[in-house]
């Protein structure tokens, strides 16, 4: 444990210094990066310094509204349109149900990042939402609420606001169509903006936002209360007689408030970095600043990388903010932060952030990020079902959903949980949220994993909606004119639907009779569950919707090698699934060689929670489904997974997981070329921005630690944890050192985990980072950092220092 105080060049907050700070006026007007918050027009109100929406230079630190002004010129969005119409506002009807629709004002306010609306509550009464928590904006009836509770002629008047998290949606209606577009292009353009900005100007936003909240009187200037406040805000306590000291020393003017000057002096010395410092001092050896030469030295000797002069020289070109340096073919100090904050500098590479891997291969050699009991939103037994679920995981590269079919009133299909008191939601509603939003983030084929347990009424029903809806995107014959002999690839079925599930085997009959489905009745007895085990009849025109994943019982792996065809496939549950990966991993991995096979978590995870799908990927399972409404580190692991190949959720196997001369097996590890044995080497240097955790309590600041997670094969997992640092969550410093010995890299990830240490309860999580040690860049890297849902937080991230080396022999 560390404790102290934040201070110029002193370790005295817990060990830390803080951010380096944005000193000169070339930096705001550089060309790196820059995507500013739409700044302030004019004539719509009074703007302080702190509501400009980009780093806080000399010319920034006056009162006013003219830098906000000289920012839209700027960018082209002087007295824009769109941008005046949201900071002026408009009524707007709210729609949570067809009886509850009310009238309520919305608007933008100055600082361009939050919109204000009325509220009638007097309990939890908020009456603000960030733009960060902002997922998209939909115009049109696009989601549950709107669909359900208005007119399709109001289509073109209404538009939803989806938010990140479990918070629900906000369904609104505007008063005509044009209005309606003007709100969602409006909201489309500031949400673009602040996404766009640099993870300096995030930095910075964040810092001068904090500013803003702790000017209570709106004076732009600081009093000594204002400055505890503030610090407060951005995660750190001090003791009183220091933050006096603190004060003091920025108060030039002895007035008891700091404003303009000293407000920037007081910048300064909280944004200053040491560590940068050094690692600069290290590499600068021409006049002060890095030349061509020097960052060359730097990028071969710390970073490791491939670099060369041009490549030096681009960086340069890219990230140097002193127009002189440029010139000079100099790099400065401040466009060395520039450039270790931006994504060449990424723990994650950035080439591997588009899609880099052969897409041409059969699909069963390819993870596909899969989701389990997809229409749910919280738990198995009772928790709502909803479309929305569907569009979330879809939305997240999701390329295998389940439904859940069962008969349901007036003759329609509904999708829930069967045996269960989870709510119904019609099949065709799913299979039309599916094809909206189906390759919105990814161009890669969609498998709707069908669950049947429906009459054959209802089953012609199924299939008629699915046609019907999917059109020429559903896969009903196979892709080419020969009968094929092995699956397409990934690229051949892009923005293709495939279905799996029970087929006829004899396709001249219209109806036949097959095993009926049984995940469901997992939640019963097992005594019930074997009564459930019934046999059901299969309607012709659902099982022609059936080509490349026809669902079979699993019988043994030598069963399955002589007897099933490639596009027969087994579905296991957690329990067997992990027996086999334990027991038999190389007759697992060879079955996955050429067949395709889904694990699914125990019906006892009645809390949606979920296994950890390391094991099954080292077995060559592709469709690990996991219950994507609970995130924890099950799901971070897996969206780690599927990080690299533009996320695209398709991941190729490793080669000798897909060669059927391998005999890797990841229990017993023999010689082979999937043993390339590496000593992954890391220090934990420093943290930047950490969030608070309680919002509403201004004492509640974070002791944070980090750990360092390894997962691959067995012998490869590891974990190791630095001190916790207290009460400051904006700059701490650890400086610890860890070792990994990792032998099977190709299947190993790292997750970097920060959290609040608490001695008398279990910690909380502040934000984690997972990626596959294959697509680490070696070096001084930063990592950014996710929620528990997985969101990127604003500003905050680690600094580490990272080296993935061959072990010795």
């Amino acid at each position: 444990m560390q404790s102290g105080r934040v201070h110029e060049r002193t370790r005295r907050t817990g060990g830390a210094v803080g951010v380096a700070c944005t000193r000169t006026t070339e930096r705001a007007r550089s060309d790196v990066g820059t995507s500013e918050v739409l700044p302030l027009p004019r004539g719509t109100g009074r703007v302080f310094w702190w509501d400009c929406g980009l780093s806080a230079p000399a010319h920034v630190w006056s009162e006013g509204g003219m830098e906000a002004n000289g920012l839209a010129e700027k960018s082209g969005l002087e007295n824009d349109r769109d941008l005046n119409f949201l900071l002026i506002g408009g009524f707007l009807t709210k729609v949570r149900s067809r009886s509850w629709q009310k009238s309520r004002l919305y608007r933008l306010q100055e600082d361009c990042k939050t919109v204000w609306h009325e509220s009638e509550k007097v309990v939890n009464r908020k009456q603000t939402f960030s733009i960060d928590e902002v997922e998209s904006v939909r115009h049109g009836r696009q989601s549950e609420g709107l669909s359900k509770h208005t007119d399709p002629a109001e289509e073109a008047r209404c538009f939803s606001i989806v938010f990140r998290g479990r918070k629900k949606v906000l369904d609104l209606m505007a008063s005509d169509p044009q209005e309606a577009e003007q709100w969602v292009k409006g909201l489309n353009k500031v949400i673009s903006n602040v996404r766009g900005l640099s993870r300096q100007q995030k930095s910075e936003h964040w810092i001068i936002n904090c500013m803003r909240k702790a000017d209570k009187n709106e004076d732009n200037k600081m009093n000594l209360k204002e400055l505890k406040r503030f610090l407060g805000h951005i995660n750190i306590e001090v003791d009183n007689a220091y933050a006096e000291e603190l004060f003091k020393k920025c108060d030039h003017s002895n007035s008891g408030t700091l404003e303009d000057e000293e407000i920037r002096h007081f910048y300064e010395l909280l944004t200053e970095r040491e560590e940068i410092e050094v690692i600069y001092g290290k590499y600068a050896g021409t006049d002060g600043q890095m030349s061509v030469k020097d960052l060359l030295n730097f990028l071969l000797n710390e970073e490791r990388e491939a670099a060369t002069t041009v490549g030096a020289l681009r960086l340069i070109d890219k990230y140097e903010v002193d127009e002189t340096a440029k010139q000079r073919k100099h790099m400065s100090k401040d466009g060395f932060l520039m450039y270790l904050q931006h994504d060449d500098c990424s723990i994650f590479n950035p080439a591997h952030k588009k899609v880099y891997q052969d897409m041409t291969q059969p699909l069963h050699h390819y993870y596909i990020s899969s989701s389990h009991n997809t229409y749910l939103t919280k738990d198995q037994l009772k928790g709502p079902s909803s479309t929305e679920a569907y569009i979330r995981a879809l939305m997240k590269s999701c390329r295998c959903v389940e439904l859940d079919c069962w008969d349901g009133a007036n003759g329609e299909p509904v999708v829930f949980h069967g045996y269960t008191l989870t709510s119904k939601i019609s099949f065709r509603d799913v299979i039309k949220a599916i094809k909206d939003f189906a390759f919105k983030t990814s161009e890669y084929p969609v498998i709707l994993s069908l669950e049947n347990h429906c009459s054959l009424p209802q089953q012609r029903l199924m299939a008629h909606h699915m046609i019907s809806i999917l059109g020429d995107a559903l896969v009903t014959r196979p892709i080419g004119s020969n009968w094929p002999t092995t699956f397409p690839s990934p690229e051949e079925l892009k923005g293709k639907f495939l279905v799996k599930g029970k087929r006829l085997n004899n396709p001249a009959m219209e109806e036949d009779t097959v095993s009926e489905e049984d995940e469901a009745a997992e939640v019963e007895s097992e005594q019930e569950a074997k009564r459930k085990k019934s046999k059901i009849k299969l309607a012709k025109e659902l099982s022609d919707m059936v080509v490349y994943c026809k669902s079979v019982h699993f019988n043994g792996f030598e069963h399955a090698r002589d007897n099933l065809k490639f596009y027969e496939m087994s579905s296991f549950k957690e329990s067997k699934a992990f027996n086999l990966a334990n027991n038999s991993a190389s007759a697992f991995i060879h079955h996955n060689m050429d067949k395709l096979s889904r694990i699914y978590p125990a019906g006892s995870r009645t809390d949606s929670s979920n296994y950890n799908p390391v094991s099954m990927w080292n077995a060559g399972c592709q469709i690990v489904a996991l219950n994507f409404q609970t995130p924890k580190k099950e799901m971070h692991i897996n969206q780690g997974r599927f990080l690299p190949n533009g996320a695209c959720g398709y991941i190729l196997k490793e080669d000798f997981l897909r060669d059927p001369s391998s005999d890797f097996d990841p229990n017993v590890l023999s010689r082979g070329p999937w043993l390339t044995p590496k000593m992954l080497n890391v220090m934990v240097i420093s943290a930047q921005q950490l969030p608070k955790l309680n919002e509403e309590k201004q004492k509640s600041i974070v002791d944070p630690l980090v750990r360092v997670e390894v997962y691959g094969v067995p012998a490869d997992n590891a974990s190791k944890q630095t001190h916790y640092i207290e009460n400051n969550g904006f700059n701490p410093v650890w400086n610890e050192r860890f070792q990994f010995s990792v032998l099977v890299p190709e299947l190993a990830l790292v997750r970097f985990v920060v959290e609040d240490h608490d001695t008398t309860s279990q910690n909380d999580l502040v934000g984690h980072f997972c990626l596959p040690l294959t697509s680490l860049q070696n070096g001084y890297r930063h990592v950014p950092l996710l929620n528990k849902n997985g969101d990127a937080i604003a500003a905050s991230g680690l600094f580490v220092h990272v080296m993935l080396l061959d072990a010795e022999s």
